[in-house]
């Protein structure tokens, strides 16, 4: 009896990011809800003998971008081919849209097969971070009034606009805080910090000039009092990799950015860091 593949329901999301968590992925107590957001339609899971057997999720941004993650099987189904299976489906939904994802190392080679190509590696960094925080006026706190602003700003480090999305990440919770620094009523950067299963996670973390990471990463890391601090950096941003230097970050772990069609051209050199592995 083959797999039901089908699209997943909500609560099928909170098993995904379990298996993520179970997997090591350390993602964020709270990241369901604006995951969810981002595209109702864009998860996947395969079922066997009506037990979920592996999950997908395939997340369309708009008519010409998608990014893949999520992609794992229950090790009691795995080397069945349910995986691809649902692989193939969930791919085939793209239509031509370009499509991100960030693979492990390992699987570098299956994603290339599928017609992904190798754009760059992301490193996450992590480590035991107390800092002092940062003067002036210009880092403040995000509320609802500075989304609109703020989602006009993040379109210039995505391949497409997250509205949707980031009217959920942006919104303040007990557990997720995000700082944008203002100058002259100018977005020079924002940050997101959200409590994980281990530590904290810094993404997105973007900014216009190395001084204005740095103090947005200060106050980021102060409003919760500084302890484990995870930041994933794309690996040809020099100055991101500086940054964990200077507050004793380590690498932990590695992804390889792929494409299947044609590559974003982003500004590598402003991205701090990235937003999720899962979503892009």
């Amino acid at each position: 009896m083959p797999a039901i593949i089908r699209k997943a329901g909500r609560a099928e999301l909170d098993i995904m990011i379990d298996w993520a968590a179970r997997e090591g992925w350390n993602p964020g107590l709270d990241d369901a809800a604006a995951f969810w957001a981002a595209d109702t339609q864009g998860y996947w899971i395969a079922e066997k003998h009506g037990v979920v057997a592996a999950a997908l999720s395939l997340v369309r941004f708009d008519a010409t971008y998608a990014f893949l993650g999520f992609y794992i099987a229950h090790p009691d189904y795995r080397g069945q081919g349910i995986g691809f299976a649902l692989w193939q489906k969930a791919v085939s939904s793209a239509g031509d849209r370009t499509i991100g994802l960030d693979g492990v190392v390992a699987q570098q080679d299956r994603y290339r097969k599928s017609g992904f190509v190798y754009a760059h590696a992301n490193l996450r960094y992590g480590g035991q971070v107390q800092c002092v925080e940062p003067p002036g006026t210009g880092l403040v706190c995000v509320s609802p009034v500075h989304v609109p602003i703020l989602v006009d700003y993040d379109a210039r480090f995505n391949p497409a606009r997250r509205d949707a999305f980031l009217r959920k990440w942006l919104l303040p919770l007990a557990t997720r805080k995000s700082v944008a620094f203002i100058c002259n009523a100018q977005i020079l950067g924002y940050g997101t910090i959200r409590a994980c299963r281990e530590g904290h996670k810094i993404g997105p973390l973007f900014a216009d000039t190395q001084t204005s990471a740095d103090l947005i990463f200060r106050k980021l890391v102060t409003s919760v009092g500084g302890g484990q601090i995870f930041l994933d950096i794309p690996e040809p941003n020099a100055a991101a990799q500086a940054l964990c230097d200077r507050y004793n970050l380590k690498p932990v772990f590695e992804t390889a950015r792929m494409y299947r069609g044609r590559a974003p051209d982003l500004p590598l050199g402003q991205i701090y860091g990235i937003t999720t592995f899962e979503l892009g």
